[in-house]
């Protein structure tokens, strides 16, 4: 999963802040918001005392280690960075911070949450977790980023794990219904971060990065980013189809489906900045609607 971070400022950061950034705060509260509709989803009915206990435990030891990954991208990017207007605030980017201060932090907050996970959750969440750690931080940001623009649809699947951790957090066990919840993440991402990496072409080529709209162009982009949003919307009923949700969810899919659509279509017709921008913003309310959803409908359903 890709988000916007703290803005840049003028200021230098105090220390606090400076650890802080590192950790991309707005991306890890939408990794951690995805993981606890895994955890609801897989408890039927309302948690008690012992599955509220063991979500605190997870959502905590997962923003750990998804913490210490972002620490880590931007202690292995810090050179990227600093040649990117979007990110050459970043403590590391700007010198505030050394690169052993940035590994020490990314080691202390990833040990601590996968003793956290392994020992107050389940080992299997535990391994999962590390196994993404290892996903984003050193296949995508070392491997996949620099070498390919299909990076983002490789490196995917470890920004789609959340909902899958929290519910193997809650059970123990990889269901359908948490495989289900991954491929809508997964089948999101591209157009999330390809509408990003329009309106940044120039800062991606600053940066040297082979990013799709830079090696392939805007218009080739725009049409990947409407195919990718048109194969989503099918996999946005996967929890209706396994009976996971009902129609409320059923509905809200379908609609946030049709607008995500809508908004791809027009980009596709004709590029703004603007416009990418809107497609943008509008693909984090869509998830986040989406999973909204799913949890409104899992809490209604006994009632309906």
């Amino acid at each position: 999963m890709s988000s916007t971070t703290l803005p840049p400022s003028a200021a230098p950061l105090t220390r606090w802040r400076q650890y802080t950034a590192l950790t991309k705060p707005r991306v890890i509260q939408l990794i951690v918001f995805c993981a606890l509709i895994g955890m609801l989803l897989a408890v039927p009915g309302v948690p008690g005392p012992h599955e509220l206990g063991l979500a605190l435990a997870a959502s905590v030891g997962i923003g750990l280690v998804a913490s210490a990954a972002a620490a880590f991208n931007c202690l292995i990017e810090q050179h990227i960075d600093a040649r990117m207007k979007r990110t050459a605030w970043r403590p590391t980017a700007r010198g505030d911070l050394s690169r052993g201060q940035a590994l020490l932090f990314s080691a202390v907050l990833g040990s601590a949450g996968m003793v956290l996970l392994h020992q107050a959750v389940n080992p299997l969440t535990a391994w999962l977790t590390f196994g993404t750690f290892v996903g984003y931080a050193v296949v995508y940001t070392v491997i996949l980023k620099p070498l390919t623009p299909q990076n983002i649809v490789i490196g995917g699947a470890s920004g789609a794990m959340p909902p899958l951790l929290g519910w193997t957090a809650m059970t123990g066990e990889v269901s359908p219904e948490a495989v289900g919840l991954f491929l809508i993440i997964f089948l999101w991402t591209p157009p999330h971060f390809w509408a990003l990496a329009l309106y940044r072409a120039e800062d991606y080529a600053r940066a040297g990065l082979p990013m799709l709209p830079v090696t392939h162009g805007s218009e080739f982009t725009r049409l990947q980013i409407l195919l990718y949003t048109i194969v989503l919307v099918p996999a946005t009923l996967l929890p209706f189809i396994q009976g996971l949700s009902g129609l409320p969810y059923l509905f809200a899919a379908l609609v946030l489906g049709a607008l995500f659509i809508a908004r791809a279509w027009k980009l596709w017709r004709g590029y703004s900045e603007l416009l990418a921008r809107k497609t943008f913003r509008f693909s984090i309310w869509h998830l986040s609607l989406l999973f909204g959803a799913l949890l409104i409908d899992h809490y209604l359903r006994p009632w309906l």
